[in-house]
């Protein structure tokens, strides 16, 4: 075992097999955003920069859902390569709502070489928290298309993108992604 300290910090090499979580996915990646929000998706990836979050304001005329999404891997576009994740991994957010939110996993195709618009959607319900951040533990098992418990489960070893979907937006509703984490163990 070596001990040493940097910074103030004390690094323990014997932990070097500790699960260590992967970028988060709000700062690091570019994200998309279709429906009624005020702000427009440059907006969006100024404020997650400077902010290191995302904030998604429902516009005063909410006709449809606002769809807010991220690929796994980055790709320059909303959509590209589906990504291997180990099924010992799991998915860690941060987040405020205003209101209920759907988190869907979009997998990629059947051959597994690329996204398509469509296909399975399994997802989880993120419940609303106006008052203050909640931080959710998500296992790939969790996610179920349409939610149903006995519903298909997420291949999260072709999986392309998150996401997040207020199906019935209010006007002035609010939703704040403070991290997206996907972790290794």
């Amino acid at each position: 075992m070596v001990i040493f300290m940097s910074h103030g910090i004390i690094f323990n090499t014997a932990l070097s097999k500790e699960k260590i979580p992967t970028d988060n996915l709000v700062i690091n990646n570019p994200w998309y955003i279709s429906g009624p929000s005020v702000e427009t998706e440059d907006q969006i990836n100024i404020y997650r920069v400077k902010n290191q979050s995302i904030k998604i304001t429902t516009n005063n005329q909410p006709t449809k859902e606002i769809e807010l999404h991220v690929m796994v891997t980055p790709s320059g576009s909303s959509d590209g390569p589906a990504t291997d994740l180990s099924s010992n991994s799991y998915l860690e957010v941060t987040y405020q709502s205003t209101h209920v939110i759907k988190l869907q996993a979009r997998e990629g195709n059947q051959n597994k070489t690329g996204c398509i618009h469509g296909g399975s959607h399994p997802r989880i319900k993120l419940s609303a928290s106006p008052n203050r951040f909640i931080t959710k533990r998500i296992n790939w098992q969790d996610f179920r298309l349409n939610e149903n418990p006995n519903g298909k489960i997420l291949d999260q070893h072709n999986l392309c993108k998150f996401n997040f979907v207020n199906y019935q937006p209010q006007v002035g509703s609010i939703f704040i992604l403070k991290s997206m984490i996907i972790v290794p163990q």
